[in-house]
């Protein structure tokens, strides 16, 4: 199936241009900037889309405006069997082995690479100077004192951390850190090892390391 997808930024522009002349079974389109992904249109088409089809877009920008949700993209449609052609690049993605679409790909991902390290030294360097000037807070906690109070208590029911982050959509890095934020300890109380455990392990350590001491 050939499928079509469309973006504009404002209301004023005109679709029409837009994959003209291009035969499509569905059309699906946003009005929205391309900064981001998290567009209905194309959330939607992702969703119909199948293993077999081709999705038909009328230039690069029009899908994603940086490199790295573009190579994202890609990457994804291509592994589910999906075809996408850029229509005024003249440029065909898909699963076939093709030296010429190996080396596209290659270099989308370089540059795309290069952008992630100067957005990374900007930030390092706005992070500096911010805290130069003693404005550098830090990053705020994405979870407030109720959410991590409960996470606390699933934690405790034996639930499983990553099912917990998924669910708020943060790291399994972020619930540990924000739990030991708010003075809690992350790990449950049938997970801690038994303190005569404990005594033991640190007999045994000191016995090795008194033994090593004097073979030195």
């Amino acid at each position: 199936m050939d499928v079509g997808y469309i973006r504009v930024s404002s209301p004023d522009q005109n679709t029409l241009r837009q994959l003209e002349g291009v035969s499509v079974t569905r059309v699906f389109s946003d009005c929205v900037s391309g900064s981001t992904t998290q567009r209905s249109g194309l959330t939607a088409c992702l969703d119909f889309i199948r293993d077999g089809d081709t999705l038909h877009v009328h230039s690069i920008d029009r899908l994603a405006r940086n490199l790295q949700d573009l190579l994202r993209l890609l990457s994804d449609l291509i592994a589910k069997g999906i075809s996408v052609h850029f229509h005024k690049e003249n440029l065909l993605f898909s699963n076939e082995d093709n030296s010429f679409q190996r080396l596209h790909l290659q270099i989308i991902g370089a540059v795309a690479e290069f952008e992630r390290e100067l957005l990374r030294e900007r930030q390092r360097e706005g992070i500096l100077q911010a805290k130069k000037l003693g404005k550098y807070k830090g990053r705020k906690c994405s979870l407030n004192p109720q959410e991590i109070v409960r996470i606390k208590e699933r934690i405790e029911a034996r639930e499983k951390v990553t099912h917990i982050a998924r669910e708020y959509g943060v790291t399994r890095q972020t619930i540990y850190r924000s739990l030991r934020r708010q003075g809690l300890d992350p790990l449950p109380e049938a997970a801690k090892p038994c303190p005569i455990q404990s005594a033991r392990m640190q007999t045994v350590t000191k016995r090795n390391g008194a033994k090593r001491t004097k073979a030195v």
